[in-house]
């Protein structure tokens, strides 16, 4: 009981966290769309949701890991539970690819992109995404053999699913995602290198005068340097589950299953907060936009200081933290 306390104490602070943290990044990017009108920041954006959905969907099973009674969630609403959380699972998962997709598009075919990836294709895209998403995440509740016949509780991934619905993932997803995600990342930087030759060459022709640099191929390794970092942190954060679900598939005296949900399927779920910390950190539109929505609330925060500071100094200090106050919102300042 107290394993499962402690556990539940564990999944409640990162449910917090996933949910908060996801959050602020939703809204920079909706607010950096707004402003710039990217497609590609549309992806980022499905991302993020995708990962705040993660963590709605697991505080649904805090309550049933601190709860003290013997009266755990019934079979059926906890199947649910777990489709949801899978489906948005593979929702990250696959969002995490498209996007690696899209830079990979973007440094193959430079001129044509903004002809393929349009509003309407991205659309598209995340609309079919998010389909696959959900029968995938639904796919053990219409398939009996990824049923468990018992059910005891907590509720938990295996305490519903059975883990040969993790051997038919890991086959038919997880491995030949991993494989293409490794093919894209070895032609961008292969693509990548080539450009930084040719702009080399041609400077040192002569051919480029001035202080003009090119900014391509700067481009070229930061979009290949995120996509490392994406696939690094979702190998890294789900093979161990993947791989130990396999195994517990193999070997039928094994019983791997506290292993895998009290601290593998936990590190999966961690890749939905590590997605965000490597946007706000690597992504230059979504470091700018945080910057300037904590600027904003820093604004906003001494305003509201100057204004009490003045109820309580009289007139006199009202007047005098008037002109503070208009001081600081002044547009020269703001920019």
């Amino acid at each position: 009981m107290e394993s499962s306390f402690s556990f539940g104490v564990i999944l409640a602070v990162l449910t917090v966290l996933i949910i908060a943290v996801n959050g602020l990044v939703v809204v920079a990017m909706l607010l950096s769309i707004y402003k710039n009108d990217g497609v590609g920041l549309c992806f980022t954006l499905n991302l993020a949701v995708a990962d705040t959905l993660i963590g709605v969907a697991i505080s649904g099973l805090v309550t049933d890991q601190l709860s003290s009674s013997a009266q755990y969630t019934q079979k059926t609403m906890c199947s649910l539970r777990m489709a949801f959380v899978t489906s948005s699972a593979a929702a990250s998962v696959l969002t995490v690819m498209l996007i690696a997709f899209d830079r990979y598009l973007a440094i193959k075919q430079p001129l044509r992109y903004f002809q393929i990836m349009n509003g309407l294709v991205a659309g598209a895209c995340i609309a079919g995404l998010w389909l696959v998403s959900y029968l995938i995440g639904f796919l053990p509740l219409g398939v009996s053999i990824f049923q468990q016949t018992t059910y005891h509780g907590p509720c938990s991934f295996f305490a519903v699913f059975h883990p040969r619905f993790v051997l038919t993932l890991s086959c038919a997803g997880f491995f030949p995602a991993v494989l293409l995600f490794v093919f894209f990342y070895c032609d961008m930087l292969k693509i990548a290198s080539v450009h930084s030759q040719q702009i080399r060459k041609m400077e040192h022709a002569g051919a480029m005068a001035g202080a003009y640099r090119p900014t391509r191929p700067v481009n070229d390794f930061k979009a290949v340097r995120t996509v490392s970092i994406l696939i690094g942190s979702f190998t890294l954060s789900w093979s161990p589950f993947l791989i130990t679900g396999i195994v517990q598939v193999a070997c039928h005296n094994c019983c791997l299953y506290q292993v895998l949900e009290k601290y593998l399927w936990l590190l999966g779920v961690g890749n939905s907060l590590l997605n965000p910390l490597i946007y706000a950190y690597w992504q230059r539109e979504v470091r700018q936009q945080l910057y300037h929505m904590a600027l904003g609330v820093k604004k906003r925060f001494t305003s509201i200081l100057l204004l009490l500071s003045a109820k309580k100094g009289g007139p006199e200090r009202n007047r005098e933290s008037s002109y503070h106050i208009v001081t600081i919102s002044h547009p020269e300042l703001d920019g």
